[in-house]
């Protein structure tokens, strides 16, 4: 039996700096005559060991907007999905301590809607509402953007006719899904600029896990379940091979693998340490 693991799993480049930027901050801390506590605004990544570790080291996250304004003095990290305008505002506002890690292909976005949104343009977003990348595109507009996640809600679009629209992409979008909603947008309007900026390491990691579960018998995504961009993996591979599983470590992984099994292919989202993967990969070359 084959295992193939997916050469783009694991760390993209914005969640690798994200992670190293706070490690970074714990140590600069240990050596400061005057330590000031550390907080990520939101989790760090979308991985509950890596945040917990933080955690033990004392890093807090602060979930919302009611929490950053209980602040006296800190440093506060910005995670890769990047904020909103309003929370950069009350973070300086605060006088506290900055450090921005946010992926420099969500920050490009905030450059464009914000742009784009002052110039009179209606911003339409494509990508999962809840997700806090979204939040925070939103949070860079000037007026009130508008979010559509499916080609049922890009049909049943409402908005003013001969308005000019400017659309972007959640970083993580499926490729193909977003390819299609914008099809079926251009059909309807033609006073629209389509931006597409979903990243190439998405891009990528989504073409990969496609090829590969289409070769496999059995195909397992890792990441966390929060994961948005996970998320989209598993939609991929589940549709290109049925044996698709979708967990977060080893502890979760419940396989019975019958002989015919020629090939299982492995792949894993942008927030999966890369301890996990290789946990995942030993045991299923070692156990089957």
């Amino acid at each position: 039996m084959e295992v193939k693991l997916a050469k783009s799993a694991g760390f993209c480049f914005g969640v690798k700096r994200a992670v190293e930027t706070v490690y970074e901050q714990i140590e600069k801390q240990k050596e400061a005559e005057r330590k000031l506590p550390i907080y990520t605004y939101g989790p760090i990544i979308h991985n509950e060991q890596v945040v917990k570790d933080l955690e033990e080291k004392g890093v807090q996250v602060l979930e919302n907007r009611e929490e950053l304004e209980t602040l006296q003095e800190g440093i506060v990290v910005i995670r890769s999905h990047g904020i909103g305008k309003d929370i950069c505002e009350l973070i300086e506002k605060k006088e506290l301590i900055c450090v921005d890690a946010t992926c420099p292909f969500v920050k490009r976005i905030h450059n464009i809607v914000e742009k784009e949104s002052e110039n009179g343009k209606q911003i339409l977003i494509i990508g999962n509402p809840g997700h806090p990348e979204v939040e925070g595109i939103r949070g860079w507009c000037s007026t009130s953007a508008v979010t559509v996640e499916s080609e049922e809600e890009m049909q049943n679009l409402t908005i003013e006719t001969g308005k000019e629209i400017c659309v972007v992409s959640q970083t993580t979008f499926n490729y193909n899904k977003f390819q299609d909603m914008v099809e079926i947008l251009k059909k309807s309007r033609y006073n629209s600029s389509v931006v597409n900026t979903i990243c190439n390491a998405t891009e990528e990691r989504q073409t990969e896990a496609k090829e590969i579960a289409s070769e496999a018998d059995v195909m397992i995504v890792i990441g966390g379940a929060h994961s948005s961009n996970t998320g989209k993996l598993y939609e991929i591979c589940r549709k290109e091979c049925a044996q698709t599983c979708f967990i977060q470590s080893l502890a979760d992984l419940k396989l019975e693998l019958p002989e015919s099994v020629r090939l299982v292919g492995i792949t894993a989202g942008a927030s999966t340490p890369n301890n996990i993967i290789e946990e995942v990969q030993n045991y299923v070359r070692n156990e089957f």
